[in-house]
């Protein structure tokens, strides 16, 4: 089955999840900026402190449309994705990514991500998220190599009839992607500083991360090529992984194998370097966590210890001296000489390494990398007669994600940067209000997945950043 029709066919899939967002999606005028956020009735969860952000916005910006997007985007993911309840007393929450009836662990922990600073003096909201973080656990206990999972055992995915790998019940889906392991340990991090609550890391969150290093390190593949392989019937090049499921072969010198990237495309070259770096600073923060929160000094130790060897082996491997902008990160690499050089718009991409903390905004290969990418020299940045930006393979050529455009402006302090990235994206939603998957170079109403949950939190979150850092560029 091809990921496109398998989107559209499973896209409303479950009972209730048919919303006002998609109506108004294909018969929207923005003249008026009629209602398209989903009725109180219908909401999945309500937020005062989100609410009250929302009304602070609306009451001190006066440039209009962008008031409308903020109301529809920044609450979307409580709006429309979010199935909370509680299990003896233990939050739960189970979160879809929009036109798609499936947790991913990456997904998830973005959606709520930006909800973190209100979640201190929010106590539901801080249950909400305290549970994502036991849902996510459970779900990496299942299966550390899937990517994406039901909230019901019993639901059999539409992709087990063409995927050849170990299948667990309940798994909508097995790619492994270093990200996956990462976007948990880096949403419960931030959970513990921002909020000092330790609840959620309970023995079985502990033996999550004990299981992450144990999986990272069988992807370093240094005896052999570990217990993971993946094989799709499909005519979708991007969706297989050749040589048997392990894909092309990785010299064996300290980075971590993933065979696909956070977009659920195959990798080139197993090492890709983002998610590479990504893992580096997650390591790093488990290990702060461990030690301080469970007094697992020896674990601490082993996180940070490949940490350091990761890190030493981005340095030696994933750096790429390119005649025009010096040296960059690689895309991908297979520690045998050979260099994939593009960036893809999902995050862990090279753009957004700031946004995750994996290198510094003012590091001089990023710097240099971040010319690279938004470049006609990245294969991958698309510039037309209505926006530039950065796609990938999973769509295709010109179409650019609005995700590259908002992580730009949040990777940046330069306000001109950030104020055109905000202008783009303001005109580019197709009129829907909404942000979308991608949208083509040149006609914004030519775009992918009307509800895409992700996409539009990550851009209420660089409004109400610049609403409470720089102002005067929303007007």
């Amino acid at each position: 089955m091809e990921r496109r029709k398998f989107i559209k066919t499973s896209a409303l899939a479950g009972a209730g999840l048919l919303f006002t967002q998609n109506v108004f999606a294909k018969n929207l005028v923005t003249e008026d900026f009629p209602v398209v956020r989903v009725p109180k009735d219908k909401r999945h969860f309500t937020s005062e402190s989100v609410e009250n952000a929302i009304a602070a916005f609306k009451k001190n910006v006066k440039n209009k449309e962008l008031v409308w997007l903020f109301e529809n985007c920044f609450p979307n993911t409580l709006d429309t994705t979010v199935f909370y309840k509680e299990i003896n007393g233990t939050p739960d929450t189970y979160v879809i990514t929009g036109d798609i009836d499936a947790m991913w662990l990456r997904d998830s922990s973005a959606q709520v991500f930006p909800y973190l600073q209100f979640s201190k003096k929010d106590e539901r909201l801080h249950k909400l998220i305290s549970g994502v973080i036991h849902k996510q656990t459970e779900f990496i206990l299942k299966d550390p190599y899937a990517n994406a999972f039901y909230n019901d055992d019993k639901k059999i995915s539409k992709w087990k009839e063409y995927d050849h790998t170990d299948m667990k019940p309940g798994t909508h889906e097995r790619k492994w992607e270093i990200d996956s392991l990462c976007y948990p340990i880096r949403l419960a991090y931030h959970f513990w500083k921002t909020t000092g609550d330790t609840k959620p890391f309970d023995d079985k969150w502990l033996k999550g991360i004990k299981l992450t290093l144990q999986t990272f390190i069988e992807q370093q593949r240094k005896k052999d090529l570990g217990p993971y392989k993946f094989e799709r019937t499909t005519a979708w090049a991007t969706d297989g992984v050749p040589m048997g499921g392990y894909g092309y072969p990785t010299n064996p010198v300290g980075l971590i194998s993933s065979m696909f990237r956070p977009s659920d495309d195959a990798t080139i070259y197993g090492f890709l370097i983002p998610s590479n770096l990504f893992a580096v600073v997650s390591l790093r923060q488990a290990a702060e966590m461990v030690s301080k929160i469970k007094n697992e000094k020896t674990l601490a130790a082993q996180l940070n210890s490949l940490a350091d060897e990761v890190d030493a082996a981005v340095k030696k491997y994933g750096i790429y001296n390119h005649p025009e902008y010096g040296k960059i990160y690689a895309f991908e690499t297979n520690g045998f000489g050979s260099y994939n050089l593009m960036d893809d718009a999902n995050c862990p991409s090279l753009l957004g390494l700031p946004y995750l903390d994996a290198v510094k905004a003012d590091d001089p290969v990023y710097l240099n990398t971040r010319k690279y990418v938004w470049s006609k020299d990245n294969p991958f940045f698309f510039k037309g007669s209505l926006a530039e930006g950065i796609g990938g393979p999973h769509i295709g050529l010109d179409m650019i994600w609005p995700m590259s455009i908002i992580m730009k402006a949040l990777t940046t302090k330069d306000k001109n940067e950030i104020r055109w990235c905000i202008q783009t994206l303001q005109k580019t939603h197709g009129g829907t209000g909404f942000m979308h998957e991608s949208f083509h170079k040149d006609n914004d109403k030519k775009f992918t997945r009307e509800w895409f949950a992700w996409a539009n939190t990550l851009f209420g979150e660089l409004l109400w950043k610049t609403f409470n850092e720089n102002q005067d560029l929303l007007t």
